[in-house]
């Protein structure tokens, strides 16, 4: 598995990146557009760590060097200017590492979507579970949540539900983490509608998309079609006495997007047009990924729903990631919002395909 990248960085590209951001942060006039102060402070975080590590590296040769010097005139600097050097190959490594191209959205907010698939109330139920999973991973990771629409069915599942996910602090970005969500997850459980105790496989679906600032899409007024109409709740039975659900659709690529869980047509349709938004550039980039010759990379098929990622099975406590051969026996830690080893584990496996040089793992 590796991310799209967007080329690779040498050092000197880097350091001279992080000078330009650092020298744009310390105006003043950049910070009249929170969108661009935003921007560039979460590519100084990503940046910072390459730097460091350059810093930590070239102080290490340094002083292994002056050791070895001393040790010319005083031995007892021998052993120090081996130990030194014995530093030398693993913070080059490190280096390599974060020198790895970054997925350019790396540093996003996401809109994650969760929606029943086969199994039907009980699919529901686990939709449910999966928001449970990821809200509490969000409060842990102290990032901050927002149910945009929520489709709720009478036995307190999830039909459907879409939710913004934003990080508090530039150095806890949000897609980095959560991008590898997208997929199929499957369950296997005994379902509380079973009454004979027979385990169950269901699925649900989850969408994982980089949240899109406006100037990244531009939306031409004259290419949506909104309808509006009354929003529902479980059983379909009307909620509101007012028109305030919106249905947008984007006449040149046929996207729809539906909201109804405000009361307000205005909000309705606010956090319409951020989903259809992200919807378009995750759209863009896949077009983009296709249309180049490198093969396409995990970045692009992990919003692919047809891609089963992951088991959850209940009655050995097990949680299994097929894409990594990933497997612990926490599921029940895992459903509470324990997911750092598995992402950790996808993280891992796409810094090492990137440098074995595999574009396609």
């Amino acid at each position: 598995m590796v991310h799209e990248a967007d080329g690779s960085s040498t050092l000197a590209q880097v350091l001279t990146e992080y000078a330009e951001t650092e020298k744009a942060l310390s105006d003043p006039a950049v910070h009249a557009d929170q969108a661009t102060a935003r921007r560039l402070g979460r590519r100084f975080a990503q940046l910072a760590p390459v730097v460091s590590a350059a810093k930590e590296l070239n102080r290490v040769r340094a002083d292994a060097q002056a050791a070895r010097e001393l040790a010319g005139e005083d031995s007892s600097f021998a052993a120090e200017a081996d130990e030194l050097a014995s530093q030398v190959p693993e913070l080059e490594d490190k280096l390599r590492e974060l020198l790895v191209p970054k997925d350019p959205n790396d540093i996003k907010d996401v809109i994650l979507e969760i929606k029943a698939g086969e199994g039907g109330d009980e699919s529901a139920l686990f939709a449910g579970d999966l928001l449970r999973m990821y809200l509490r991973y969000a409060e842990l990771q102290g990032w901050q949540t927002e149910v945009l629409d929520d489709e709720e069915t009478d036995l307190g599942g999830h039909k459907s539900v879409t939710v913004a996910v934003r990080s508090r602090s530039v150095d806890k970005p949000v897609w980095s983490r959560l991008k590898y969500e997208g997929g199929v997850h499957r369950v296997q459980r005994v379902p509380v509608t079973e009454s004979q105790g027979r385990i169950h496989t269901s699925a649900a679906g989850v969408l994982v998309l980089p949240e899109a600032e406006e100037v990244e899409v531009e939306i031409d007024p004259n290419d949506l079609r909104i309808d509006v109409y009354r929003s529902s709740g479980p059983g379909g039975q009307s909620v509101n006495t007012t028109d305030s659900a919106v249905r947008i659709t984007h006449v040149p690529t046929g996207t729809v997007v539906s909201m109804q869980n405000e009361k307000s047509q205005l909000q309705n349709r606010e956090a319409a047009l951020r989903v259809l938004r992200a919807r378009l550039l995750a759209h863009a980039q896949e077009q983009a990924s296709q249309d180049a010759s490198d093969a396409r990379r995990s970045q692009v098929r992990t919003v692919d729903r047809s891609e089963r990622v992951r088991t959850y099975n209940f009655a050995e406590n097990r949680i299994a990631d097929h894409r990594v051969n990933f497997k612990a026996y926490n599921l029940d830690q895992v459903l509470d919002g324990a997911l750092d080893d598995v992402i950790d584990a996808l993280t891992r496996a796409d810094v090492e395909a990137a440098l074995s040089g595999d574009p396609g793992s």
